[in-house]
Order: structure tokens, then sequence, then C-alpha cells
């Protein structure tokens, strides 16, 4: 049976990719039955009916898996975060790292619209830049206007399957058409009455740029801890993990236990607070969340 990687789903078909071209499945009911939906990034075993339609028989096993977008087999996540238009957030940002960290996926950091910063503005996202990458996470600062940073991003786009992902309006479909111009992915404008952009892409879809595969996809409005267990967190921070390895209590959170590194790691101005403030948030969240049964 041939196999094939699904790079499109949409209304209930599955676009599966091979050497001998693009075949449009349905899911078999065994998949419904086994309660198996599968995702764009799948590697998948399929029957094909003609050259241009099949059912797919088989998911392997993934790797890792996203439920919005609803993606699988993952290699990095590209957080687009604006510096301004929407304005840049920390808090969102971090709330993005936690939940990549915890499907065990490679961040990578960028920051567009520099061309609309004043000179106070890219200082202020320049010193952030610097946090997270002694975080140690790779931060580039782009442009889709001026290209800058641009030459930078691609090296990192070869060779693997990468998701675009960030608010609505931060300018992902501009950053991706001007990595690869002939695409045209519909772009709106920011709305000024919301503050935030339209949704202009409505499926995940991997797209080829640069040897590599690329989902763009929906902006996200909320982005909740569902699976996380308190106890998991501090793994999410990797700054604060490499810290808290000096905490005097194994398991230690970082709140009121005595002799916490972390909490002296902020005091004496090695972590930054903000990172902290957030993780001490996304603690409070995920312990107040109902409990599920």
């Amino acid at each position: 049976m041939p196999e094939g990687k699904i790079i499109k789903a949409l209304s209930g078909f599955y676009y599966v990719a091979n050497e001998d071209g693009i075949v449009q499945c349905r899911g078999r009911g065994v998949f419904r039955k086994n309660k198996v939906t599968p995702l764009v990034g799948d590697e998948v075993v399929f029957q094909a009916e003609n050259d241009t339609e099949g059912y797919i028989l088989e998911v392997k096993d993934r790797k890792n898996e996203l439920v919005r977008p609803p993606i699988a087999n993952v290699d990095q996540a590209i957080l687009v975060f604006s510096a301004v238009e929407p304005g840049f957030s920390t808090a969102l940002l971090d709330r993005f790292l936690v939940l990549v960290e915890y499907n065990h996926i490679e961040p990578l950091i960028c920051i567009t619209k520099m061309d609309l910063t004043n000179e106070q503005e890219k200082s202020r996202l320049e010193e952030y830049a610097e946090d997270y990458r002694k975080a140690g996470y790779e931060v580039i600062l782009t442009s889709s206007e001026t290209s800058e940073g641009l030459e930078k991003l691609r090296p990192h786009i070869e060779g693997k399957i990468s998701v675009f992902a960030g608010q609505s309006g931060v300018g992902k479909s501009s950053l991706l058409n001007a990595i690869r111009p002939d695409l045209e992915l519909k772009t709106d404008d920011i709305s000024s009455h919301l503050g935030r952009g339209k949704h202009t892409t409505r499926h995940v879809e991997l797209i080829t740029i640069n040897n590599g595969l690329v989902a763009d996809t929906p902006g996200f409005s909320s982005l909740e801890f569902t699976e996380i267990e308190a106890e998991e967190l501090n793994s999410c921070f990797p700054d604060l993990a490499e810290v808290s390895e000096d905490c005097k209590f194994r398991g230690c959170l970082h709140m009121a236990e005595p002799k916490c590194a972390v909490k002296a790691a902020v005091e004496s101005g090695t972590l930054p607070e903000y990172r902290y403030e957030h993780y001490k948030d996304f603690l409070l969240e995920i312990k107040d969340r109902k409990p599920r049964y």
C-alpha cells in the first residue's frame, strides 16, 4: 500500500502527498469508531482508487500533535509576534512558549513589523530579545516590508515541518509572502475598532518553502493549559528549570518554599522578573482549573 504525508485537511478531505503527486482521500469509518482524527502532518498508509482519489487506511505513530492548530509531527514552531499593531506581549509569548515546550517542539521567536517601531520601541524590543536569547531561545527581528531578518529566518525553515503561529493580525501571512512572494496568501489590515487582525487563514495547510514545509495556521485568541499539571510547568520554562536545580527542596514550585533558587535569581536580577511573574500566573491558572473527569 502507498504511504504519504497529509499536507492539507479541508471539508472532510485529506490531501496526501507522496512521490507520485497528491491524492484526495477520505478517512475510513474505522477512524471515527476508534476516535482517531487524521491531522495535517500525519504520515499515513492509503489506498488509491485512481490517480487522484483514495482512502486513508492507517495513521502512523506521531512524535507530537497540537490541538489548535490541528497538526502533527511538527519540528519547530515559529512564534510570530508583532513589535506594534498589536503591541508586543511577553505574557502572550510566554503562554505560547509553555505550550510549545510542553509538546516537545523546538520554538523560534520571530518579532515582526520592526519597520513600524520608533527608536524607543526598538530599543525595548532588543532588550526583550536579549532576555529570551539568554533563556536559550533563538530570536529573529524581522520586517515583511523591508525584508529585515528574512535571510536569518530562511535557513531555519529548510528541511523541517514548521508551524507559523501567533495572535491574529501579527503578520504571519505577510511574512510568508515576503519569504515566498508567489504564495500570495490573503492578508487583512488590523481592525481599528477591535485592535486586532481579522482571521485570514481558514484551514491548516503545509506549504513548500525553502526546501521545508510550513503551516500557515489560523490565529489564536485563547490558549489554555488544559493538559499541563502544576509540577510540569517548571520544565516549560527552561531558564527557571536550570536555576531550580539549586532549590533546597525537590519539587519546589517557587512560590512560598524556603531557600528557593528561582526566587533568589529573580531578586538578584539573573532571571527577568516578568518571566517569573508569568510563571506564577500560569501556575495559579493551572491550580484553579476545574478538575477533569
